[in-house]
C-alpha cells in the first residue's frame, strides 16, 4: 500500500514537473529528452535482467503501435500544458481508465460492464462536464478550451495504449520491453516533431529545469514504472487499480500548493468525480 501511494503521489506530481521546465525547455524537446534518458537506463535494466529483444520479435508490430499512440499521447499531454494549467491537465488525462473500460467492453464481451461500473462512468462523465466548461471563453483561471481538449486526447491515447497492450502479443511480453518500445518511438517521434515545430534547445540549464528532466525519467518513468508492473506481478490487478483515483487527487493538490494554480469549483467537483468513478469501476 505504502509502494502504491508513493507511485500515485509520483505521477501526480509529474505533471507539476513537466509544467515548470516549459518556460525553458519545449515540450517535444522536453519529451525527447526525458525519453531518451529513460531509455537508456530501461535498456540497462534489460540487459542486467537478460531480457532480450531478439527472443521476442513476433512483438515487434504491436510494440510500435503501442509506442506510437504513447508519443502522440505525451506529445498531446506536454503541449497542453502550454495552454491549461497541471491541475487541470492532471483531472482530465486520468479519465484514461474509463477508456479502457469502454473499449473493452466493446471489444470483448467478457469485459462487460457491470451496473456499479457505468454508474462510476457517468458520475466521472457528469463531474467533468463541469470543468470543461470553464475552458470556453476566457476565465481568467487558467482554464483554456485549447489545453483541456489536448489533455483529454492524451487520455484517449493513453486507453487506446492500454487496449493494445492487454489484447495484442504485448501482454506475454516481459514488462520492460513493453516500456522500451514505449519510449524509442517517443524518442523518435518527439525529435522529428521538435524539428519540424522550430523548437530549439536551450542556451541555459537552469537547476530547477534539470531537476524536472530527472525527476521525469528517472524517478517517474524509470523507477515508478518498474514498481508498478512489479506490484502488478506480485498482487491482484484489481488491488492495485483500487488506488488509481489517488494519482489525479495528488497532481491537482500538489499544483495548487507549488504552482499556485486555481482550484475552481468546477474543478474540485470533476476531481471528485474522477475519483468517485475510478473507485466504482476498479472495485470488486
Amino acid at each position: 500500500m505504502l509502494i502504491l501511494v508513493t507511485c500515485c503521489l509520483l505521477w501526480g506530481l509529474n505533471q507539476v514537473a513537466v509544467k515548470v521546465a516549459l518556460p525553458h525547455l519545449p515540450p517535444l524537446l522536453q519529451l525527447a529528452l526525458r525519453s531518451g534518458l529513460a531509455l537508456l537506463l530501461v535498456a540497462g535494466w534489460m540487459h542486467w535482467r537478460g531480457v532480450r529483444w531478439r527472443d521476442h520479435q513476433h512483438t515487434t508490430a504491436a510494440g510500435l503501435l503501442a509506442g506510437s499512440l504513447f508519443a502522440v499521447e505525451f506529445a498531446l499531454i506536454f503541449i497542453g500544458l502550454q495552454h491549461t494549467t497541471a491541475a487541470r491537465s492532471v483531472v482530465f488525462i486520468n479519465t484514461s481508465p474509463f477508456v479502457v473500460a469502454v473499449l473493452l467492453a466493446w471489444l470483448r464481451p467478457a469485459d462487460r460492464l457491470s451496473l456499479r461500473q457505468i454508474l462510476g462512468l457517468l458520475i466521472a462523465f457528469a463531474a467533468l462536464a463541469s470543468a470543461f466548461r470553464e475552458g470556453f471563453g476566457s476565465s481568467g483561471q487558467g482554464a483554456s478550451l485549447t489545453g483541456d481538449l489536448l489533455a483529454l486526447g492524451g487520455a484517449l491515447m493513453w486507453g487506446l495504449t492500454t487496449v493494445t497492450i492487454r489484447l495484442t502479443s504485448l501482454r506475454s511480453a516481459p514488462f520492460e520491453l513493453t516500456l522500451a518500445y514505449q519510449l524509442a518511438v517517443a524518442l523518435v517521434f518527439s525529435l522529428i516533431g521538435a524539428a519540424v515545430a522550430g523548437e530549439a534547445w536551450p542556451s541555459q540549464w537552469p537547476t530547477l529545469v534539470l531537476a524536472s528532466v530527472f525527476y521525469q525519467a528517472v524517478i517517474v518513468t524509470f523507477a515508478s514504472y518498474l514498481l508498478w508492473f512489479w506490484l502488478l506481478q506480485h498482487y491482484p490487478a484489481t488491488q492495485v487499480q483500487s488506488f488509481v483515483f489517488l494519482s489525479p487527487v495528488f497532481g491537482a493538490g500538489l499544483a495548487g500548493l507549488l504552482l499556485g494554480e486555481p482550484l475552481t469549483a468546477g474543478l474540485l467537483l470533476a476531481l471528485a468525480g474522477v475519483a468517485v468513478g475510478l473507485t466504482l469501476l476498479n472495485r470488486r
